[in-house]
């Protein structure tokens, strides 16, 4: 029966098709086109639209009509999806090649889509490697105008790193001059290219060795010291992008590139513009730190460090801001947490910062201070040593006088995001002993983490059920909370986030 279905459905395609081609201005019988398409499943459209008239449709493209082209478009995206990418490449390579020179935009972006598709399947990339010119024009889109267009090159581009002739044909032909050409438009499409080039970097040692031979990383590097410091700026980012894989952090480290960004932040101090970049500088050290050792990064780049507590302690929101998300990353981790235990006083005034910007700042601000504070706070149960409880629980009371009550009472205010994030410490704390008797012994406080009352959006109903999950979880719960509140914690638990109370439970009971 579904067969026969299909079978019909894939003869009323065929008759559509037949019947746009005969038709003046086919908006119409393309519209029904792309309705129908869309009612069965790509994977079953594959027998039904092998071989058929689909040139109709590609040359309807040739139209100023931005509605007919459109149709076109979705018509083509859905049909070229059920085929193979070399059925795809060996039939449709000319109107591929078309489309990236057409007016409208999304004809281009189709075709490169499909060269993306090509290009990724081994037995397909063949077909496209020996033609230049479809290459040469995917190459040029980088360097359109719209930015929807570009990203689709980059991204289809991209796939050459996976195999070795894409890679030699791109660096070892003449396409490697086109794109040359192409960074030479403007500072903004240089930078397109960059994202190329270090996209493709990160896939494998092999692509990074190709992209650095062609010279073109050692260009970006080189941009991290220029004059334009809005150039600085991006080329910090993409550095940062770079850094992100195990052989990127290594080939920027035999580059000299830790150390040139760490005088960076200390050349920062002379200069004016610096709070444009910097907080860049501080992001990629922040990457580094977690990827490899937060205490070897600190020890060897100690501008770092300086950095961020001076930049917590800034009148410049946007310093604090990245400041605080830096030593959220740092805490989020043993090692940092030892890190920055280790700086004695420092570290202890710019948490005393965090606490006050957490209560009183900027919305903003008090919710990524209340999230890094939930960070440097969290403790796995596997890393719970004695003298790491100790640090934590040194850390929480530092927060203030009555860190239990300052805690509550922001998570008593009416910003969901300021109710979750000040949940979230509590979910931090609930998993270690120390922060289970601050709980028992805070009066009150048991009542108002199992109040279904509180918090009614979705997002403080799931925070809520994640600091219950966390005390129900940890082995030393039932002994410290005793048995009463305990079996309440595994019933809130039971009943799950969304529970309503029995008496409303009770008027729909029967009715499913």
């Amino acid at each position: 029966m579904f067969s026969q279905t299909l079978h019909d459905m894939a003869a009323s395609i065929d008759s559509l098709l037949e019947e746009i081609a005969g038709v003046e201005d086919p908006v119409e019988e393309l519209q029904s086109l792309k309705t129908a398409l869309l009612a069965i499943p790509v994977s079953a459209l594959k027998d039904s639209v092998r071989g058929q008239r689909l040139d109709v449709i590609f040359s309807l493209l040739n139209s100023s009509d931005r509605a007919q082209v459109e149709l076109c478009v979705d018509i083509l995206e859905r049909i070229l999806m059920a085929m193979s990418p070399v059925h795809v490449v060996q039939n449709y390579r000319a109107e591929l090649q078309r489309g990236l020179t057409h007016p409208n935009d999304t004809v281009k972006i189709l075709a490169l889509a499909q060269i993306g598709r090509v290009v990724e399947d081994p037995d397909a990339v063949t077909e496209i490697l020996n033609n230049h010119d479809v290459l040469r024009a995917a190459i040029r889109c980088i360097g359109e105008e719209k930015m929807a267009v570009a990203k689709q090159a980059i991204q289809s581009l991209s796939k050459f790193s996976h195999s070795k002739p894409g890679l030699d044909k791109l660096f070892q032909t003449d396409l490697l001059q086109v794109m040359k050409d192409v960074m030479a438009t403007s500072d903004i499409i240089r930078y397109r290219i960059y994202e190329l080039v270090v996209e493709i970097s990160s896939v494998s040692p092999i692509s990074l060795g190709y992209c650095a031979n062609s010279g073109l990383i050692s260009q970006l590097l080189s941009e991290l010291t220029g004059d334009d410091v809005l150039v600085r700026v991006t080329a910090v980012e993409m550095v940062t992008t770079l850094a992100h894989s195990q052989h990127g952090r290594q080939y920027l480290a035999q580059q000299g590139i830790m150390d040139k960004i760490s005088n960076m932040i200390r050349g920062a101090e002379t200069d004016p513009f610096s709070s444009l970049y910097l907080p860049g500088l501080v992001k990629f050290f922040g990457n580094l730190a977690i990827m490899d050792s937060p205490q070897q990064v600190c020890e060897t780049y100690p501008a770092f460090q300086n950095k961020v507590f001076e930049m917590a302690l800034d009148p410049d929101p946007v310093m604090i801001g990245v400041a605080l998300d830096t030593l959220g990353l740092l805490g989020s981790n043993v090692e940092g947490k030892q890190v920055l235990q280790k700086t004695g006083e420092k570290f202890k005034a710019v948490l005393s910062k965090m606490s006050q910007l957490a209560s009183s700042g900027p919305t903003e601000l008090r919710v990524r201070s209340l999230d890094a504070i939930s960070q440097l706070l969290s403790l796995q149960p596997e890393q719970q040593t004695e003298d790491l409880l100790a640090l934590t629980e040194s850390w929480f009371h530092l927060l203030s006088s009555q860190p239990m009550d300052m805690i509550r009472n922001i998570s008593t205010q009416p910003f969901p995001e300021l109710h979750c994030g000040a949940l979230r410490i509590f979910t931090a704390i609930a998993t270690q002993p120390w922060g289970q008797k601050l709980m028992i012994n805070t009066p009150g406080f048991m009542e108002f983490i199992l109040d279904r009352s509180t918090g009614q959006t979705k997002e403080a109903k799931d925070a809520k059920f994640e600091l219950i999950g966390a005390l129900a979880g940890s082995s030393t719960a039932a002994e410290i909370l005793g048995s009463q509140h305990y079996i309440r914690v595994k019933t809130y638990l039971r009943e799950g986030p969304y529970y309503v109370s029995a008496v409303a439970a009770v008027s729909t009971e029967g009715a499913d």
